[in-house]
């Protein structure tokens, strides 16, 4: 199957035979897919190598053969991004994350636009801490996983701002009636729901909770950019 001038980024590669690349790219129709791109490590391949990059919206022209695809033309769709520091540290995370949580070939138009939508926020000036808590709940919610931020998982209760939860990833916000040094506001709760972005000690919780709904659908694996953002931030904190 042919399938021309496809939007696409390129989330990972790594060495494939003598002179190829094995590409893992997240497509708008197709979903994520392995993309054999051959030659493209040798001298001849070195401009096609070049439009290869994390982050850069192209449209590739591929032909399909059962589990992997051969890369055929790609194009550069506009200007990408150079994403620098943290930035390019959240931008790996993203790309870890979508190919450690989706399968190939499953088509996601919604979680495409999502991920399209964040680089151009890495890009910016948007908070670097809440850019990829709004990922993270986007991509949960176009993988069927959606949280359940609104309402109490124990008894039906619109959740409180004033209230204190524990998340339950099955359930959703569990009222906790005491101290607990991991509770998430349910105000802060309401605001991932709503799109409202909370304080900065509201971000730290809801990383920590966000973490563990992804360890969840994990398996209970780890990522290996949570180990690398977290030696980064101790190291500047040494710094300081």
């Amino acid at each position: 199957m042919r399938i021309d001038q496809q939007p696409a980024y390129v989330l990972h590669a790594r060495p494939y035979r003598e002179t190829s690349l094995l590409l893992e790219c997240l497509t708008r129709d197709h979903g994520r897919l392995g993309v054999v791109a051959r030659g493209v490590r040798s001298e001849r391949g070195r401009l096609l190598r070049s439009q290869l990059e994390p982050f850069q919206p192209l449209a590739l022209d591929l032909l399909m053969r059962g589990e992997l695809a051969t890369l055929r033309a790609a194009d550069t769709l506009a200007n990408g991004l150079r994403l620098q520091g943290d930035a390019a540290m959240a931008g790996l995370y993203l790309n870890e994350l979508v190919v450690r949580l989706t399968e190939r070939q499953d088509p996601s138009p919604t979680l495409f636009d999502a991920y399209a939508r964040t680089l151009a926020r890495l890009g910016s000036d948007d908070p670097l801490a809440w850019t990829l808590r709004r990922f993270e709940r986007d991509l949960l919610d176009a993988l069927g996983y959606a949280l359940q931020l609104e309402f109490e998982a124990d008894s039906g209760e619109p959740v409180a701002a004033e209230g204190l939860y524990r998340y339950d990833v099955e359930q959703g916000p569990v009222r906790l009636h005491g101290a607990n040094v991991r509770a998430v506001r349910g105000a802060d709760l309401l605001g991932l729901a709503q799109d409202r972005a909370p304080d900065a000690a509201g971000l730290a919780v809801l990383r920590d909770m966000m973490r563990e709904v992804i360890r969840f659908h994990l398996g209970g694996g780890e990522l290996r950019a949570w180990r690398v953002l977290s030696m980064a931030l101790t190291s500047r904190g040494r710094q300081r």
